[in-house]
């Protein structure tokens, strides 16, 4: 025995070090990790505004190109999706709550970097089509297969907790909304929510958030809401924005269930058929955009952000046109999240109802509505109100948040029983079958 070995066998024979040796490996592993994907949140986000600003810059010069470009590209990244790298499709949050339920497919292609990476690209593709997706979903996928692959390097055993910690850290770097991340893993990514795994998921918050403040600034995302609504008005607004927001989101995520999973004849006939169904979706989307002006093409970010502070009213039906082509741009399965276009869908539904009672501040009645379409879309309320807190500085509208929320909640599920990204990654768990029993 060499000298070296003396001393590496005699170290290892202290109490607790390997203890103490791996629990340093698995906190280097989610400091990386969460610093990696803080970096690459920023880079996707530049990114994306520039795909978009691409687009848009395009369309205005060649005003009806969309409706040969948006189609084709529909088409394309579709055909590219379903032909090499299927667990790509679609947000991304579901692929995460699949793995965490059974951590052998963290091992698989579900949430490998070859299909982080494919995810982004495609996605990108898509905003630069003109497709109503956000960001917000594909960057949790890429920021769960980091935090994987770090703790591969690190050799360190994978457990639910990082992946959980890691799709927090990707909402909160994507919408700069630190608690809306902790609030997230809670609500949606962790089923039995332990001490341990909240220490985790607030370091990686933390620690992505700071690289995102360090190098973006510190922003609102959707810009500073000044209004708020007296009791009498809340009492009134907040249950119709809940049950309207409540029962439009129920719709569209049984919608998407249904495209995805019914055993009805005509979604049968689409499932079987990708690539006609990309390029249906793909005429909706770029009709639609050329009769509303192009406000409904992308996330539709801007013009959200001008209806919540107040400095621009949008069309009466931007609200329903923008829920048309994000319906039809997520069922295509083309990859791309529907977090932001979700909040501009409900924004739109806002403005609607801020024509029935015109003696409210119309961006606070915005805001609720974005509140009840968004908690009707993921289900998940205390998520909705920290984000729409934290990215409108509406901290006076928290109580009027709070209450449409747990309507709206209420209403959605009475509408779609089962909760659309819990139901979205049953799809993933078995496709990934194949996968596993080759690598057995």
């Amino acid at each position: 025995m060499t000298s070296q070995e003396r001393i590496r066998k005699l170290i290892h024979a202290v109490p607790g070090f390997d203890n103490s040796l791996n629990l340093a490996r698995r906190r280097a592993a989610t400091a990386i990790g969460a610093i990696s994907l803080g970096l690459i949140a920023i880079v996707f986000a530049w990114l994306g505004d520039k795909s978009q600003e691409i687009f848009n810059q395009f369309q205005a010069e060649n005003p009806y190109i969309p409706l040969v470009l948006t189609p084709a590209i529909f088409v394309a990244v579709v055909w590219i999706t379903n032909r090499w790298s299927p667990d790509a499709r679609g947000s991304g949050i579901p692929q995460v709550m699949a793995a965490g339920r059974d951590l052998d497919l963290a091992y698989t292609k579900l949430l490998s970097m070859p299909t982080a990476i494919i995810k982004l690209l495609l996605t990108l593709a898509m905003l630069l089509a003109g497709g109503s997706v956000g960001r917000e979903g594909p960057t949790v996928q890429v920021a769960a297969a980091i935090m994987i692959t770090c703790h591969r390097i690190f050799r360190v055993p994978m457990t639910a907790g990082v992946l959980i910690a890691g799709g927090a850290a990707g909402v909160a770097a994507a919408f700069n909304t630190p608690l809306a991340g902790v609030a997230f893993a809670i609500e949606e990514l962790a089923a039995a929510f332990e001490q341990r795994v909240a220490v985790l998921v607030m370091g990686a918050v933390v620690i992505s958030g700071l690289v995102s403040l360090g190098l973006s600034g510190d922003y609102i995302y959707f810009g500073v809401m000044h209004e708020t609504l007296n009791v009498g008005s809340v009492v009134i607004v907040a249950p119709v924005a809940g049950i309207v927001g409540g029962c439009l989101g129920g719709l569209f995520s049984r919608t998407l269930l249904a495209f995805a999973r019914s055993g009805q004849r005509w979604f049968v006939l689409f499932r079987q058929r990708p690539v006609l169904l990309a390029l249906i979706c793909g005429i909706i989307v770029a009709v639609t955009g050329l009769l509303t002006g192009g406000s409904t093409w992308g996330t539709g970010y801007e013009v959200t952000k001008l209806m919540v502070e107040g400095q621009q009213s949008a069309s009466p039906w931007f609200g329903p046109a923008k829920l048309l082509v994000t319906a039809a741009t997520a069922v295509s399965g083309a990859p791309g999240g529907i977090f932001a276009p979700s909040l501009s869908v409900g924004a739109g539904v806002g403005q609607l109802l801020a024509y029935c009672f015109p003696d409210d501040p119309m961006s606070a009645v915005i805001l609720l509505g974005m509140t009840g379409y968004f908690v009707g879309v993921v289900r998940a309320p205390l998520t909705a109100v920290i984000i729409l807190m934290e990215t409108t500085a509406s901290r006076g509208m928290i109580l009027p948040l709070f209450a449409t929320a747990i309507i709206a909640d209420a209403v959605s599920k009475l509408v779609c029983r089962e909760k659309l990204y819990h139901g979205l990654s049953h799809g993933f768990a078995l496709q990934s079958e194949p996968h596993r029993t080759k690598q057995a």
